[in-house]
């Protein structure tokens, strides 16, 4: 089964998180009100409301990374990934974990890149040479 996700979080300023969602990510935006905005990310729908948005921690251990938790993330094939981390670093987007490799060599080996909205909100993006893998032990 393939389906979509519908993730709802909370955003400071809807009109910088058209910026940051719509211009930068370059997400489609959809259906919106005073008080909260749709995006198409990515082939999923997320809907940016305003509020306070949830605290954040860097308590993840992955590798030898401690990264922002809870956070938001995709799997995208490698061509797709290579694409993004370039647009996002030419536009100078101050990374938290910069888009690097990890695991290297092993059967999880994956390029990772993490950065904030405008909000503070923590997005990991993944890629992967080979999408069938993405769970391999």
């Amino acid at each position: 089964m393939k389906t979509s996700f519908h993730l709802a979080y909370h955003v400071h300023d809807l009109n910088a998180a058209r910026t940051f969602y719509g211009t930068l990510l370059g997400c489609r935006e959809g259906r919106s009100t005073e008080t909260w905005v749709d995006f198409d990310f990515f082939g999923h729908q997320i809907s940016l409301h305003l509020g306070e948005p949830f605290q954040v921690t860097n308590t993840g251990r992955v590798g030898n990374h401690m990264v922002p938790m809870p956070h938001l993330g995709l799997v995208m094939a490698m061509p797709d990934w290579k694409a993004l981390a370039e647009r996002l670093s030419s536009q100078h987007l101050d990374f938290v974990i910069p888009p690097s490799i990890r695991f290297e060599g092993e059967p999880g080996e994956q390029a990772t890149m993490f950065f904030l909205d405008p909000s503070g909100n923590p997005i990991e993006m993944k890629g992967f040479a080979d999408l069938d893998k993405v769970y391999s032990k």
